[in-house]
């Protein structure tokens, strides 16, 4: 049904772009190819994936499945993600509310910048991205005057030591950090500005769970209200201090207890007990068994080596393990498994039941 669809929609972004290097559209028989398929994670059908410089962006075409709307979207992604400081006191400015990653260039027609606005398009959504260079015209009321127009350098003092790029983190008192590796290496400068776009603690929402499970990587989640910041920025601290070696191996989130009670539920949980500390596996949940053992040197970077080791679910289905019962313990057997997942449910499946139908119910 799909198919004449995307074959319409890609005529029509052809008319716009005849250069074939501009927008490429392709199809893959998954079953003829199924490496394909289980390199980039595709299980239900038809998936819409864009990439851009031979990588897979994260989020997948989620619109409507229109001529209009998958053209529409193509425009949208050809657009400039870079916006052009003409005075730098557009950088006072700033909504610092957002993370920003400023490029300060003499000029356009660079490596430095070929290289920056690579990166902006993969990562527009995460970050604003602007750029000043080294010069710009005069006021636009001069070109409307007939006065004569000229040229002043807009970037020329923030680039003392030639081109550079800078990171305004979020908080208006936050401290601008400063990208100290070659701008014309694009693998350095995408790991540089990622690691400054994505943060290591993301939020799971309704409208992005299903995106973060398709990263295919187990959930270490906070469950906490949402008016409770203190107990965010503990798990934050902790997250960044034992497990930043861990990041790759599993996602580090944080969720609303309210709005997330039915995953709270399958951990014999509720709101009041937030916050709570849970791995889900996509097979099962495990809880950590106190918020406050949160503080003690090693204590949730051994939780997340348990579940890569199989322990977690070893100890669930059989009780703990010789080496960790004191001395005259019985050894439990636990009859009872573990609680199932919650979040794998967003996973694409013929049984899929969605976080989005609760969250209608509710």
């Amino acid at each position: 049904m799909l198919h004449p669809i995307f074959e319409e929609a890609s005529n029509v972004i052809k008319e716009e772009y005849p250069d074939k290097n501009q927008v490429v559209f392709a199809r893959v028989d998954c079953d003829q190819h199924s490496d394909i398929a289980q390199r980039y994670r595709i299980s239900k059908y038809p998936t819409l994936k864009l990439f851009r410089n031979g990588m897979m962006m994260k989020r997948e075409y989620r619109g409507q499945r229109s001529v209009t709307a998958i053209a529409d979207y193509i425009r949208q992604q050809k657009s400039n993600p870079i916006r052009e400081v003409n005075d730098l006191e557009e950088i006072k400015s700033l909504d610092r509310s957002k993370r920003n990653i400023i490029g300060y260039f003499e000029q356009k027609d660079t490596t430095n910048y070929r290289t920056f606005e690579r990166v902006a398009n993969i990562l527009h959504d995460d970050c604003v991205f602007l750029s000043a260079t080294g010069c710009a015209l005069e006021d636009p009321i001069r070109r409307t005057s007939g006065a004569p127009l000229s040229a002043k350098p807009i970037s020329k003092p923030e680039r003392f030591s030639g081109d550079n790029v800078i990171y305004k983190p979020p908080g208006e008192n936050a401290p601008d950090m400063v990208y100290l590796g070659s701008m014309t290496n694009f693998d350095l400068t995408y790991a540089w500005t990622q690691d400054k776009c994505v943060p290591l603690v993301r939020e799971i929402t309704f409208e992005n769970g299903e995106e973060l499970t398709e990263e295919g990587l187990p959930f270490l989640i906070l469950f906490h209200m949402k008016d409770d910041l203190e107990s965010l920025e503990k798990f934050q601290q902790e997250v960044a201090r034992q497990l930043i070696s861990e990041k790759g191996t599993i996602n580090f989130l944080h969720a609303d207890c309210d709005k997330f009670r039915h995953p709270l539920l399958h951990i014999q949980k509720t709101p009041a007990d937030c916050p709570v500390i849970a791995i889900d596996s996509f097979r099962h949940m495990y809880v950590f068994p106190d918020f406050s053992d949160l503080a003690i040197p090693g204590k949730l970077k051994q939780f997340v080596q348990d579940l890569h080791s199989g322990k977690l679910h070893r100890e669930f289905h059989h009780g703990p393990d010789p080496t960790d019962v004191a001395p005259g313990q019985p050894i439990q057997d636990l009859a009872s498994s573990p609680p199932e997942s919650s979040f794998q449910k967003l996973a694409p499946s013929e049984h899929r039941y969605t976080l989005l139908r609760e969250k209608d119910e509710l």
